[in-house]
């Protein structure tokens, strides 16, 4: 398939109520190891390349919660794809940069 872009949005469980945005911190990491092209927004972070390999990102995201003792983890996608021409954060949002 060709190149997509995948928002996700990690939401951590705390084992006793901290706060949430270091475990977040913790999955961008996790991203960031990965070597994928990707931007932080306020309340999701987009990567960009082959879905399959941004599933695996996500997949790892989610075990490292796990590791930081994460009862639970949701994690909301969204994927966009193209079938005529790869996906493009800067394509998609030129007009407004």
């Amino acid at each position: 398939m060709a190149e997509a872009l995948v928002s996700v949005q990690m939401i951590p469980k705390t084992l006793n109520g901290e706060d949430s945005i270091p475990y977040v911190d913790e999955a961008i990491a996790v991203i960031d190891q990965s070597g994928v092209n990707y931007h932080v927004g306020p309340l999701e972070t987009t990567m960009e390349g082959e879905l399959s390999e941004l599933f695996a990102v996500i997949e790892k995201m989610n075990q490292r919660m796990h590791q930081l003792n994460c009862p639970s983890v949701i994690s909301q996608v969204k994927i966009y794809s193209r079938q005529d021409r790869k996906a493009s954060m800067t394509e998609l949002t030129k007009k407004y940069r």
